[in-house]
Protein backbone atom coordinates (compact mmCIF):
# COMPACT_ATOMS: atom_id res chain seq x y z
CA UNK A 1 0.00 0.00 0.00
CA UNK A 2 1.06 3.57 -0.52
CA UNK A 3 2.12 5.33 2.65
CA UNK A 4 -0.50 7.63 4.14
CA UNK A 5 0.52 11.11 5.12
CA UNK A 6 0.47 11.66 8.90
CA UNK A 7 -0.66 15.28 8.47
CA UNK A 8 -3.00 17.17 6.18
CA UNK A 9 -3.70 20.82 5.39
CA UNK A 10 -7.17 22.16 6.15
CA UNK A 11 -8.77 25.57 5.60
CA UNK A 12 -9.62 27.73 8.59
CA UNK A 13 -10.65 31.23 9.54
CA UNK A 14 -7.95 32.76 11.71
CA UNK A 15 -9.18 35.35 14.19
CA UNK A 16 -6.44 37.58 15.53
CA UNK A 17 -6.17 40.99 17.20
CA UNK A 18 -6.00 42.62 13.79
CA UNK A 19 -9.16 40.91 12.50
CA UNK A 20 -9.97 37.69 10.66
CA UNK A 21 -8.52 36.07 7.57
CA UNK A 22 -8.80 32.87 5.57
CA UNK A 23 -5.81 30.61 6.07
CA UNK A 24 -4.71 26.97 6.06
CA UNK A 25 -3.39 24.92 8.95
CA UNK A 26 -1.62 21.58 9.15
CA UNK A 27 -3.43 19.05 11.35
CA UNK A 28 -2.52 15.46 12.25
CA UNK A 29 -4.33 12.50 10.75
CA UNK A 30 -5.99 10.11 13.20
CA UNK A 31 -6.46 6.68 11.66
CA UNK A 32 -7.90 3.40 13.00
CA UNK A 33 -4.99 0.96 13.03
CA UNK A 34 -5.74 -2.72 13.67
CA UNK A 35 -3.03 -4.99 15.05
CA UNK A 36 -3.83 -8.49 13.88
CA UNK A 37 -2.05 -11.72 14.78
CA UNK A 38 -2.53 -14.81 12.67
CA UNK A 39 -5.38 -13.13 10.81
CA UNK A 40 -7.33 -12.21 13.96
CA UNK A 41 -7.59 -8.62 15.17
CA UNK A 42 -6.17 -8.23 18.67
CA UNK A 43 -6.49 -4.46 19.15
CA UNK A 44 -7.53 -1.35 17.24
CA UNK A 45 -5.84 1.96 18.04
CA UNK A 46 -6.46 5.48 16.81
CA UNK A 47 -2.97 6.32 15.64
CA UNK A 48 -0.83 8.40 13.31
CA UNK A 49 -0.21 6.48 10.05
CA UNK A 50 3.57 6.65 10.34
CA UNK A 51 6.32 4.28 11.54
CA UNK A 52 3.83 1.40 11.50
CA UNK A 53 6.50 -1.33 11.38
CA UNK A 54 7.94 0.15 14.58
CA UNK A 55 4.42 0.24 16.03
CA UNK A 56 3.83 -3.44 15.29
CA UNK A 57 7.12 -4.52 16.83
CA UNK A 58 6.93 -2.17 19.81
CA UNK A 59 3.32 -3.05 20.67
CA UNK A 60 4.14 -6.76 20.46
CA UNK A 61 7.07 -6.26 22.85
CA UNK A 62 5.51 -3.90 25.39
CA UNK A 63 2.30 -5.92 25.61
CA UNK A 64 4.26 -9.12 26.25
CA UNK A 65 3.05 -10.84 23.08
CA UNK A 66 6.66 -11.57 22.14
CA UNK A 67 9.86 -11.46 24.17
CA UNK A 68 12.07 -10.41 21.27
CA UNK A 69 11.86 -9.28 17.67
CA UNK A 70 13.13 -12.71 16.60
CA UNK A 71 9.73 -14.21 17.49
CA UNK A 72 7.99 -12.24 14.72
CA UNK A 73 8.02 -13.95 11.32
CA UNK A 74 6.61 -11.07 9.27
CA UNK A 75 4.76 -7.74 9.43
CA UNK A 76 2.52 -6.62 6.56
CA UNK A 77 0.80 -3.24 6.52
CA UNK A 78 -2.45 -3.36 4.56
CA UNK A 79 -4.81 -0.57 3.52
CA UNK A 80 -8.26 -1.33 4.92
CA UNK A 81 -10.23 1.55 3.43
CA UNK A 82 -11.03 3.87 6.34
CA UNK A 83 -8.18 2.38 8.36
CA UNK A 84 -5.02 0.29 8.30
CA UNK A 85 -4.61 -3.38 9.21
CA UNK A 86 -1.17 -4.49 10.38
CA UNK A 87 -0.94 -8.23 9.88
CA UNK A 88 1.65 -9.74 12.23
CA UNK A 89 2.68 -13.36 11.83
CA UNK A 90 4.40 -14.95 14.82
CA UNK A 91 6.81 -17.84 14.67
CA UNK A 92 5.45 -21.20 15.82
CA UNK A 93 6.40 -21.20 19.53
CA UNK A 94 5.39 -17.58 20.03
CA UNK A 95 2.09 -18.17 18.21
CA UNK A 96 1.23 -21.17 20.39
CA UNK A 97 1.88 -19.09 23.52
CA UNK A 98 -0.15 -16.16 22.20
CA UNK A 99 -3.14 -18.30 21.23
CA UNK A 100 -3.14 -19.86 24.71
CA UNK A 101 -3.13 -16.38 26.20
CA UNK A 102 -6.08 -15.33 24.01
CA UNK A 103 -8.10 -18.33 25.21
CA UNK A 104 -7.38 -17.43 28.85
CA UNK A 105 -8.61 -13.87 28.33
CA UNK A 106 -11.83 -14.85 26.53
CA UNK A 107 -14.27 -14.21 29.36
CA UNK A 108 -17.94 -13.21 29.54
CA UNK A 109 -18.93 -9.82 28.14
CA UNK A 110 -21.89 -7.50 28.59
CA UNK A 111 -20.90 -5.51 31.66
CA UNK A 112 -18.02 -3.68 29.98
CA UNK A 113 -15.38 -6.09 31.30
CA UNK A 114 -13.97 -9.32 29.93
CA UNK A 115 -13.87 -11.32 33.15
CA UNK A 116 -11.47 -11.13 36.08
CA UNK A 117 -8.58 -12.22 33.87
CA UNK A 118 -8.72 -8.95 31.94
CA UNK A 119 -8.47 -6.94 35.17
CA UNK A 120 -5.46 -9.01 36.18
CA UNK A 121 -4.01 -8.40 32.74
CA UNK A 122 -4.48 -4.64 33.07
CA UNK A 123 -2.75 -4.75 36.46
CA UNK A 124 -0.08 -7.20 35.39
CA UNK A 125 3.10 -7.27 37.44
CA UNK A 126 5.75 -4.87 36.21
CA UNK A 127 9.23 -6.39 36.04
CA UNK A 128 11.86 -4.87 38.31
CA UNK A 129 14.25 -2.98 36.07
CA UNK A 130 17.93 -3.34 36.86
CA UNK A 131 20.85 -1.02 36.51
CA UNK A 132 19.56 1.97 38.42
CA UNK A 133 20.65 4.48 35.77
CA UNK A 134 22.14 7.60 37.38
CA UNK A 135 21.80 10.87 35.52
CA UNK A 136 22.57 14.49 36.29
CA UNK A 137 20.00 17.20 36.85
CA UNK A 138 21.31 18.78 33.66
CA UNK A 139 20.55 15.56 31.77
CA UNK A 140 16.88 15.84 32.75
CA UNK A 141 16.47 19.33 31.32
CA UNK A 142 18.63 18.53 28.30
CA UNK A 143 16.62 15.40 27.50
CA UNK A 144 13.35 17.35 27.31
CA UNK A 145 14.96 20.17 25.32
CA UNK A 146 16.55 17.78 22.82
CA UNK A 147 13.32 15.83 22.37
CA UNK A 148 11.51 19.06 21.49
CA UNK A 149 13.95 19.49 18.60
CA UNK A 150 13.01 16.04 17.23
CA UNK A 151 9.25 16.57 16.91
CA UNK A 152 8.66 17.66 13.31
CA UNK A 153 5.02 16.58 13.35
CA UNK A 154 4.33 18.51 16.54
CA UNK A 155 6.16 21.55 15.17
CA UNK A 156 3.88 21.37 12.14
CA UNK A 157 0.58 20.73 13.94
CA UNK A 158 0.99 21.35 17.69
CA UNK A 159 -1.20 18.32 18.32
CA UNK A 160 0.83 15.12 18.78
CA UNK A 161 2.80 13.38 21.52
CA UNK A 162 6.41 12.26 21.38
CA UNK A 163 8.52 9.62 23.09
CA UNK A 164 12.30 9.67 22.95
CA UNK A 165 15.24 7.75 24.36
CA UNK A 166 17.99 9.73 26.04
CA UNK A 167 21.45 8.25 26.60
CA UNK A 168 23.82 10.31 28.78
CA UNK A 169 26.67 11.65 26.68
CA UNK A 170 24.84 10.89 23.42
CA UNK A 171 21.53 12.75 23.68
CA UNK A 172 18.26 11.59 22.13
CA UNK A 173 19.20 8.53 20.08
CA UNK A 174 15.65 7.73 18.88
CA UNK A 175 12.29 9.51 18.89
CA UNK A 176 8.81 8.78 17.58
CA UNK A 177 5.58 10.82 17.40
CA UNK A 178 1.89 9.89 17.39
CA UNK A 179 -1.51 11.34 18.20
CA UNK A 180 -1.61 8.77 21.02
CA UNK A 181 0.94 8.86 23.85
CA UNK A 182 0.92 5.06 24.24
CA UNK A 183 1.39 4.66 20.50
CA UNK A 184 4.38 7.01 20.47
CA UNK A 185 6.00 4.93 23.22
CA UNK A 186 5.25 1.67 21.40
CA UNK A 187 6.79 3.07 18.22
CA UNK A 188 9.86 4.09 20.21
CA UNK A 189 10.12 0.58 21.67
CA UNK A 190 10.07 -0.86 18.16
CA UNK A 191 12.69 1.60 16.91
CA UNK A 192 15.01 0.75 19.81
CA UNK A 193 14.60 -2.99 19.25
CA UNK A 194 15.35 -2.62 15.54
CA UNK A 195 18.47 -0.56 16.26
CA UNK A 196 19.67 -2.95 18.98
CA UNK A 197 19.74 -0.17 21.61
CA UNK A 198 19.58 -1.59 25.14
CA UNK A 199 16.81 -0.11 27.27
CA UNK A 200 19.07 -0.11 30.33
CA UNK A 201 21.41 2.36 28.63
CA UNK A 202 19.16 5.39 28.93
CA UNK A 203 15.94 7.09 29.98
CA UNK A 204 12.54 7.18 28.30
CA UNK A 205 11.40 10.78 27.73
CA UNK A 206 7.73 11.59 27.06
CA UNK A 207 5.76 14.75 26.37
CA UNK A 208 2.61 13.44 28.07
CA UNK A 209 1.35 12.62 31.52
CA UNK A 210 2.59 9.35 33.01
CA UNK A 211 -0.05 6.68 33.59
CA UNK A 212 0.60 3.14 34.79
CA UNK A 213 0.60 1.91 31.17
CA UNK A 214 3.52 4.21 30.41
CA UNK A 215 5.43 2.70 33.35
CA UNK A 216 4.60 -0.81 32.13
CA UNK A 217 5.85 -0.03 28.64
CA UNK A 218 9.02 1.74 29.83
CA UNK A 219 9.79 -1.29 32.01
CA UNK A 220 9.21 -3.60 29.05
CA UNK A 221 11.77 -1.56 27.13
CA UNK A 222 14.15 -2.19 30.04
CA UNK A 223 14.72 1.43 31.08
CA UNK A 224 15.06 2.29 34.75
CA UNK A 225 14.17 5.97 34.28
CA UNK A 226 11.29 7.90 32.77
CA UNK A 227 11.25 11.67 32.31
CA UNK A 228 7.96 13.44 31.55
CA UNK A 229 6.79 16.94 30.75
CA UNK A 230 3.43 16.39 32.49
CA UNK A 231 2.37 14.89 35.81
CA UNK A 232 2.12 11.23 36.85
CA UNK A 233 -0.88 9.41 38.30
CA UNK A 234 -0.76 7.97 41.83
CA UNK A 235 -0.74 4.41 40.48
CA UNK A 236 2.11 5.26 38.12
CA UNK A 237 4.16 6.55 41.06
CA UNK A 238 3.51 3.41 43.13
CA UNK A 239 4.28 1.20 40.14
CA UNK A 240 7.52 3.01 39.33
CA UNK A 241 8.65 2.74 42.95
CA UNK A 242 7.95 -0.99 43.03
CA UNK A 243 9.68 -1.55 39.69
CA UNK A 244 12.82 0.30 40.77
CA UNK A 245 12.24 3.00 38.17
CA UNK A 246 13.21 6.64 38.62
CA UNK A 247 10.22 8.83 37.79
CA UNK A 248 10.86 12.49 37.00
CA UNK A 249 7.98 14.67 35.84
CA UNK A 250 6.70 18.23 35.39
CA UNK A 251 9.94 19.29 33.73
CA UNK A 252 9.86 23.06 33.17
CA UNK A 253 13.22 24.38 32.07
CA UNK A 254 15.64 23.69 34.92
CA UNK A 255 12.82 22.81 37.33
CA UNK A 256 11.29 19.37 37.78
CA UNK A 257 9.84 17.01 40.38
CA UNK A 258 11.35 13.64 41.32
CA UNK A 259 8.75 11.15 42.53
CA UNK A 260 10.76 7.93 42.96
CA UNK A 261 14.39 7.02 43.67
CA UNK A 262 15.64 10.62 43.97
CA UNK A 263 19.14 9.46 44.92
CA UNK A 264 19.78 8.58 41.25
CA UNK A 265 19.48 12.21 40.11
CA UNK A 266 22.82 13.85 40.70
CA UNK A 267 23.39 17.61 41.03
CA UNK A 268 26.64 19.49 40.89
CA UNK A 269 25.83 21.41 44.07
CA UNK A 270 24.13 18.65 46.02
CA UNK A 271 25.00 15.18 44.82
CA UNK A 272 21.56 13.79 45.66
CA UNK A 273 18.57 15.97 44.86
CA UNK A 274 15.77 15.22 47.29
Amino acid sequence: MGARKPTTSTPRIARRAGGTSAAARSVPEETPVALSYGGTTHAVMMASPADLDDFALGFSLTEGIVASADEIASVTVEDAGPGIDIQIRLKDAANVSFQARRRRLAGPVGCGLCGIESIDEAMRAIPVVGGGLRIGAGDVTQAVRLLAAQQPMHSDTGAVHAAGFYVPGKGIVAAREDVGRHNALDKLAGALAKAGIAGASGAVVVTSRVSVEMIQKAAAIGSSAIIAVSAPTALAIRSAEAAGMTLVALVRGDEFDIFTHPDRIEDGHNRHVA
